[in-house]
This record gives structure tokens, sequence and C-alpha cells, in this order.
């Protein structure tokens, strides 16, 4: 068995829709980045890279090369779980916490955890989505950004 950890954070701004998790939370507002800034799905790609050894997201697409440039992170991941399982391993599970002041998850939760496992290629109740604020402290307590930490599991295949 081997761990990974992933952490992702992206500024507010920009052009809606805010996707979390591959599911619009958010038609009105956006997250800054190369790609649709799916904070939930970058650390969850972080974290399969991390524990399979293969790099990190900016390794396989880094910021600077314009094929990412509005890319939907659901793609991205479905590229890193095929890198993943070409390497001889298999997920088994992933667990996510999303830090955010005003976006509300838990309306989301269940269709989170439906796309990404569907995504992963494992059971729904493999999939946790957890969402926690900073109580106001800090750039993502002010509305600055969000932020996402995740862990997975994988096994040899």
């Amino acid at each position: 068995m081997r761990v990974g950890f992933g952490f992702d954070a992206h500024r507010t701004g920009g052009d809606g829709p805010l996707k979390l998790a591959g599911i619009e939370v958010a038609g009105d507002r956006g997250l800054i980045g190369t790609s649709d800034a799916d904070v939930a799905v970058h650390a969850l790609i972080d974290a399969l890279l991390g524990a399979a050894a293969l790099g990190d997201i900016g390794t396989h697409f880094p910021s600077s090369d314009p094929r990412w440039e509005g890319a939907d992170s659901l793609d991205l991941l479905s590229d890193v779980v095929r890198t993943v399982t070409a390497a001889g391993y298999e997920i088994g599970t992933v667990d996510l916490t999303i830090v955010a002041q005003h976006v509300r998850v838990a309306p989301h939760r269940e269709a989170m955890r439906g796309r990404l496992a569907a995504t992963l290629g494992i059971s729904v109740d493999s999939v946790s989505v957890k969402a926690t604020t900073t109580d106001a402290l800090g750039f993502l307590g002010r509305d600055e950004g969000m932020g996402a930490t995740a862990v997975a599991v994988i096994q040899e295949a």
C-alpha cells in the first residue's frame, strides 16, 4: 500500500462557473488558474502522483504550456488515472477536504463523490469529500481564494 498527499490553492476571481470536484457549485464566481482551477481535483492529482512517486501536477501539466489553458480538470485526472494504472497500481481510496469560507460543499457532496468515483474507476464508497472554513483567518478566510487537501491510497495491481 502507498499513500500520497496533495494540496492546491487558487485565487478567487475571474468568470464563473466555479467547479469543485468536477461539479459546478457557483455560476457567478470563479477561481483563477490555467485550467478550470478546480482545487479539489488538482489536490487529488498531486496525491495520486505522489503515492505512485510519479512527480506532480506541474510536471505533467505545466502552466506554461498553452495546451492546458481552460482545460477540464477531470480530463487531467483521467490522464493521471491512466498514468498511475500503467505504472502498475490500482486506486484504493481517496479523501478530500475543501477549504472555503463562503462556498457550501454539503449540497453538492454526493454529486462530487459520484463524479470523482466514476473518473477514478472506484466505488463511491471509496471517495470521501469534506469541507471546512478557516473561521475567517488568512487569505482563505477573507474569501480571496480556496484550497483543498487530498490523500490517496493506492496498491500494486
